[in-house]
């Protein structure tokens, strides 16, 4: 089978061949369809991400495809099934074997390339709103890095919980895509009295943050008292340092949240909230946004693309 592999840290991905896996107990035998990219491909690739897998590894994070095989006295769905797995690494393959625990049977009128790009992204958006935020109808929520993978989502399910909805991105072509998501005030990331904006617009109760730097710091100023600040993730590279004297004087929650890890310290809270969310995706409510459909060979391609931020929504690889 064809596969992408990283031998070494920091060096890039190959293409090559791989003998086709057999399932252990407790694993499935996938074949892959579809492979979304997320920023942690990046990050892993460098070893910089809270999982390090052993070398050498093939990434690729979430993926889409159909049951082959079923691992020894391994309960699982029946040949056939399309599936959605977050694997953590396997997924840039043409076959993987995967955890049964693992697997999310997927809608019949949903695509392999919306099945692979759901999970993470929807996953982490809607678990850190429902179940850590606490994001209720009518609250504000501010989102930063709105066109991002991520981003965007967060845009679409705080509006599905009924939260007036701003968000920030770099640039009107991004302000319009996190629009059609559905928010209701539109930021450039860059403007210098973001503060002042979003002070303007009456203060945040809930931000979720993708990007850090100063667009942290500029949201917990503007946060009104007893408001929630969700660290998704740190895509402009700098670790924000939040004042402690601004969290006790107005009440304020600093809510660090890692999606992955739910798969094994509570695995249910992650399986209810897919449910909710394929419900969603089911009756018309969540369509995933897909910048870049591109094949298998094009992988350095889709990871520059996340590397120079030029995508929205998400880069999704075409593995057959």
């Amino acid at each position: 089978m064809r596969a992408w592999q990283i031998d070494t840290l920091s060096t890039p991905a190959r293409l090559t061949d791989l003998p086709t896996p057999a399932p252990a107990q407790g694993q499935v035998l996938l074949r892959i369809h579809a492979c979304a990219l997320n920023f942690a491909d990046l990050l892993m690739a460098e070893g910089r991400y809270q999982s390090k897998p052993p070398l050498p590894f093939t990434p690729g994070l979430e993926l889409a495809g159909e049951v082959i095989a079923l691992g020894p006295d391994t309960p699982g769905p029946a040949s056939g099934t399309r599936v959605a797995c977050y694997a953590g690494h396997g997924g840039l393959a043409e076959y993987g074997v995967f955890p049964a625990a693992r697997l999310i049977p997927v809608p019949g009128a949903m695509p392999y390339d919306h099945a692979s790009a759901f999970l993470i992204a929807y996953g982490t958006s809607h678990l850190a709103l429902w179940h850590k935020a606490r994001l209720q109808p009518g609250e504000t929520l501010l989102v930063t890095g709105a066109a991002g993978g991520v981003g965007l989502t967060a845009v679409e399910v705080g509006k599905r919980m009924g939260a007036r909805v701003i968000a920030t991105a770099r640039g009107a072509d991004k302000l319009a895509v996190a629009r059609e998501a559905g928010a209701d005030h539109l930021i450039d990331s860059d403007a210098p009295d973001l503060k002042d904006q979003l002070k303007a617009l009456g203060g945040v109760d809930v931000t979720y943050d993708t990007v850090g730097g100063a667009g942290f710091d500029a949201a917990l100023r503007a946060t009104r008292p007893d408001g929630r600040l969700l660290c998704i993730g740190f895509a402009g590279g700098e670790v924000p340092k939040p004042a402690a004297n601004i969290l006790l004087v107005k009440n304020i929650s600093i809510i660090g949240f890692w999606w992955g890890a739910y798969f094994d310290f509570a695995p249910h809270l992650v399986r209810q909230s897919l449910s909710t969310l394929m419900g969603w995706y089911e009756t018309g409510g969540l369509r995933p946004h897909i910048s870049h459909h591109l094949p298998m060979e094009a992988l350095p391609e889709g990871l520059a693309l996340l590397q120079d931020r030029k995508a929205t929504g998400k880069v999704v690889i075409a593995i057959r």
